[in-house]
């Protein structure tokens, strides 16, 4: 069921590589709302597993929460016409050096609904191997630092479970891919 709720006034707040708008909006019953979202640019996120069925992800500092993450490789559709699958394989080269043969949508996540229209598209990407940062890539702000690890994809399962996972693409990616893989969980 969708409730009516019509926007009756908008402005930009901001505008950078986020840009914040303010909707002024009445609800179904009459009243008056004003709402803040902050729109993002798409991103991808790609769950790559390697030839002993571990998961290469990258642990990165991530400023709003002044911690670093483990975290799939992800980035966002920033180059015109790209598409996520076209971004998802730019991603994994850029910040893992690697490519892939074999690749699978794992569809889309809204990443927070209640106050962003960012949304993430999911990709498994098999079969990698070894492959050159695209040309003119160079490593910049928190990516300079990150780091690459590789995880048993059953022992990753078990860090999504129990929270020591606690990056929602990470889960979400790790859990959908998990059903397409053997060995993991019922198909």
């Amino acid at each position: 069921m969708s409730a009516k709720y019509d926007v009756v006034a908008s402005h930009r707040a901001y505008t950078g590589f986020s840009s914040v708008r303010i909707d002024d909006l009445i609800g179904p019953g009459g009243e008056a709302l004003r709402r803040e979202v902050v729109e993002h640019p798409d991103a991808v996120a790609v769950v790559a597993v390697d030839d002993e069925q571990r998961v290469v992800l990258v642990r990165q500092y991530r400023h709003p929460l002044r911690d670093t993450l483990l975290e799939l490789p992800a980035g966002t559709l920033d180059v015109e016409g790209e598409s996520a699958l076209d971004a998802a394989r730019r991603e994994l080269a850029e910040e893992v050096g690697l490519a892939a043969r074999r690749w699978q949508g794992l569809g889309s996540l809204w990443n927070s609904a209640g106050w962003s229209d960012e949304r993430t598209w999911l990709f498994l990407a098999t079969d990698v191997h070894p492959a050159a940062r695209p040309h003119g890539y160079v490593a910049e702000g928190e990516e300079i630092d990150l780091s690459v690890e590789r995880i048993a994809l059953s022992e990753l399962l078990s860090m999504c479970a129990d929270g020591r996972i606690d990056d929602a693409k990470t889960v979400a990616g790790v859990l959908r891919a998990s059903a397409h893989l053997p060995g993991t969980l019922a198909r």
